[in-house]
């Protein structure tokens, strides 16, 4: 399964020290730096910096020689169980829905959160889900699937025996099954983050960017400045895929046949760095700005736009003179040696609409259903200025 964004290795490797940290405090209920490096075979301080990361996004409470649990985060056992017809794997919607409404009657309301990553996009959104529930008086539990869909399904059943009212899910797949998705048969109110239902005909709410609009700003602002020539390189496969590539075609059609007449996409799909297919692609995009035939680029995720950015100076081509770079995520795009361009995504607005979102469903049970686009913005840097 893809991910939103493919990281380095050397991040991916991170990312899975920091996952099994993650993993060894929710079980244990702390962790000792010193031991967990050795069974890492890493260093101490690797892992302390591990620390430190998931402590400054809120996800570990630091403590002398080792972490724990916040204790916000941590899990009750058992948590107040919800009525038996609030699991029933069998109920119609509707009717988990006011389930799930009776389930949240005279006692605080409990959301789980289920996420893919905890290093890359996700922090901000599980950020701005702790905050919104804190306010308004809920609990939130958080998992981290890994990007695969049989762990988000285990851990989506264990939520729902141990009693939340409802769930906030970014999957990673359906199941296959017509006319539904997995997470409808879970006899909880479900609200998808950045993710669309795959069947048109599902009653599932969803908040999410609109990554079609985040596009159109990218292709709009290098047409502004005199870019005509413009490509789309990104990893096809990603759930944010389809919407970057639906408003770049729409933006590059309405500048007109001189624009739309040199657009270019090119796939990364899920090739890896190093790989003959993702080294011929940066080869042909290198080759296209060498030839006068690509002058600006929307790039996704961060870490590919930066990676374009090593190739094009290791053959004598500048960024912006030669050709405009605009990435999309805006994670490290601040961070590049020459600050990219980026589409930012309102990630922390997104996790504080989901929480909203979820809890008016469970204390409103009988009002409409909603599916809301959240608008990115263009942050302007050196890489595409005019």
């Amino acid at each position: 399964m893809t991910r939103d964004a493919v990281e380095g290795s050397s991040t991916v490797h991170a990312e899975e020290r920091q996952q099994a940290i993650l993993r060894r405090v929710r079980e244990a209920g702390s962790m000792r730096v010193t031991d967990f490096a050795a069974e890492l075979g890493v260093s101490v301080v690797t892992v302390r910096k591990d620390v430190e990361v998931l402590a400054e996004r809120g996800l570990l409470a630091r403590v002398h020689g080792g972490a724990m649990l916040p204790e916000d985060w941590a899990e009750t056992a058992p948590v107040t169980a919800a009525p038996a017809a609030a699991r029933a794997g069998s109920a119609a919607p509707g009717a988990a829905q006011g389930a799930g409404a009776a389930a949240g009657a005279g006692r605080s309301l409990v959301l789980g959160l289920i996420v893919p990553s905890s290093a890359y996009y996700y922090p901000e959104v599980i950020k701005g889900a702790r905050e919104a529930a804190d306010a308004l008086g809920v609990r939130l539990t958080l998992a981290v699937s890994t990007y695969d869909v049989d762990t988000e399904k285990t851990q989506a059943a264990r939520m729902v025996a141990d009693g939340v009212d409802g769930l906030l899910l970014a999957p990673s797949a359906g199941d296959g099954k017509p006319g539904g998705q997995w997470y409808e048969e879970l006899g909880v109110p479900v609200v998808l983050i950045e993710r669309r239902p795959e069947q048109q005909a599902s009653a599932a709410e969803h908040v999410g960017t609109d990554h079609g609009y985040g596009a159109r700003l990218a292709v709009r602002h290098l047409l502004d400045t005199g870019r005509r020539r413009i490509a789309l390189v990104m990893r096809g496969g990603t759930p944010t895929a389809p919407g970057i590539k639906e408003g770049y075609d729409a933006a590059m059609a309405e500048a007109g046949p001189d624009a739309a007449g040199h657009a270019l996409f090119l796939d990364l799909a899920e090739y890896g760095a190093g790989e003959a297919a993702y080294e011929e692609v940066m080869a042909a995009f290198v080759e296209a700005v060498r030839e006068g035939r690509v002058d600006a680029a929307l790039v996704h995720p961060d870490h590919e736009a930066m990676v374009l950015m090593q190739r094009l100076r290791g053959a004598s081509l500048s960024v912006p003179g030669d050709v405009a770079l605009v990435s999309y995520d805006d994670e490290v795009a601040s961070l590049a040696d020459l600050p990219l361009s980026a589409v930012a995504p309102s990630k922390h607005e997104v996790g504080v609409t989901g929480v909203e979102l979820l809890v008016r469903r469970l204390r409103e049970p009988g009002r409409p259903r909603r599916r809301i686009a959240i608008l990115p913005e263009l942050r302007v840097r050196a890489s595409s200025e005019a």
